[in-house]
């Protein structure tokens, strides 16, 4: 404790010294001028890049990545270089010394934060994270100014535990989590280069893009993970254990999830089910919005987004309105009166048909009489249309509203449900007392 406090305090003794010493002022003008090109920097790489017309997902990327970068990395080549002229002279540039370790601080803090926004994209935990990589961050800058951080690190070695034949120190554990979260992130991020150029190949159809971006996500995420493991000194063969533990929670509670995962690669690979279909899963019907890892989003014709799990999609029965052909059969049934014409009512129906915009010339409606009702003629129309997801029962009301407008005009009537009674014979009436 008495030799943390004793640099410490050597630390903000030097730091007085090197402020008031003759050198000070020509430090402060080396940051200055070097704040100045970076600034002057910044502003030619924004407009340069400004000026260009088109740009690749990629290319905008790394754009991002530059005009981010710019400023500080420009302003520690200038410190650099000042730094050196100054030590060429035997000028004292303790100043510039702390600089470094701060502006390289801020350009780590500004890379990891875009790595994060590319990856996970925009969000309310942006800032969250910003705080947490900030605060961290300068928290190592800060121990290693003052000379704290070696110790540190002693201190969080020394506090270790024994797994089986490893020993494993809060400092591993550090180590480790900061190396998993920035492959992971690094994994992410090729993860969403890879789909957005999956994404503008005219070659495969959706299902096939989103297979393979979804299998390739996977992949980088699990070498990833491995990667980081290696690079702490983890010896992969004691995955084992978690190996063994994750088959005894698949067993017990996770199967549900598994089988989720699985089945959604099957529905990917299959192309049984894609974006943009209109399905019927149970009384749940509307268009397939996304493929996720363990449900599908519908969105329904009121609006309302269903999620449903990918196993109900493999063990049910699935109505998939547009699986090879977006043509779909919207029957329409209508009963008229046994006085009227049927020929008559039939040639009123299709020319109804035709007059609506949303039925398809070809193939033709169809008209047809299917039974001699108890009440009445049983008429059908068969129309066909292809835009499925914009409802069907709209385009079934429609027409019977037009069959009723027709009718009225052409003087077709609609039968009501009639009963006939018979009385054969009246009960002889008894006597009244």
């Amino acid at each position: 404790m008495d030799s943390s406090s004793d640099s410490f305090s050597a630390f903000i003794q030097e730091q007085f010294t090197a402020l008031s010493s003759p050198t000070a002022g020509m430090q402060l003008g080396v940051l200055i001028i070097a704040a100045a090109v970076a600034w002057l920097a910044h502003r030619r790489v924004h407009d340069y890049f400004n000026r260009l017309s088109t740009q690749t997902p990629l290319q905008q990327m790394l754009v991002h990545a530059v005009q981010i970068l710019a400023f500080p990395l420009v302003m520690v080549a200038g410190v650099l270089i000042g730094r050196s002229i100054l030590s060429h002279t035997h000028w004292k540039v303790a100043v510039l010394n702390i600089s470094l370790p701060v502006l390289l601080s801020l350009a780590a803090i500004r890379s990891l934060m875009y790595l994060l926004q590319i990856a996970l994209g925009p969000g309310r935990g942006l800032k969250t994270w910003e705080n947490v990589i900030g605060t961290v961050i300068w928290a190592l800058v800060a121990l290693h100014l003052i000379g704290w951080l070696p110790e540190v690190l002693t201190w969080m070695d020394e506090i270790a535990f024994t797994v089986g034949q490893a020993r494993v120190s809060v400092l591993t554990l550090c180590k480790l989590a900061a190396s998993v979260a920035v492959w992971l992130l690094l994994a992410l991020w090729i993860a969403r280069v890879i789909e957005s150029k999956l994404q503008q190949s005219l070659q495969l159809d959706a299902g096939t893009r989103l297979g393979l971006a979804k299998f390739s996500k996977v992949l980088l995420l699990t070498l990833a993970v491995f990667i980081a493991l290696n690079s702490v000194g983890i010896d992969l063969t004691a995955l084992t254990v978690f190996g063994g533990a994750l088959g005894v929670g698949l067993g017990f509670g996770l199967q549900r999830i598994a089988s989720n995962l699985i089945s959604g690669f099957i529905l990917v690979f299959e192309r049984s089910i894609r974006p943009g279909d209109v399905i019927t899963v149970g009384k749940s019907s509307g268009q397939v919005k996304e493929l996720r890892a363990r449900y599908i989003v519908v969105r329904s014709r009121d609006g309302m987004e269903i999620l449903i799990p990918n196993e109900n999609l493999i063990i049910a029965e699935v109505t998939n309105w547009t699986y090879s052909d977006r043509n779909v059969c919207v029957k329409v049934p209508v009963q008229i009166s046994y006085h009227d014409d049927p020929t008559l009512a039939m040639r009123v129906m299709l020319d109804v048909a035709r007059a609506n915009p949303r039925v398809l010339a070809e193939p033709t409606p169809g008209c047809l009489l299917t039974a001699f009702a108890e009440n009445g003629i049983d008429l059908e129309l068969n129309v066909w249309i292809n835009d499925p997801e914009d409802g069907i029962g709209n385009v079934h009301s429609e027409i019977l509203l037009a069959v009723w407008h027709a009718f009225k005009q052409q003087h077709i009537t609609f039968p009501c449900p009639q009963r006939e009674i018979v009385i054969k014979a009246m009960p002889p009436r008894e006597p009244l007392l």
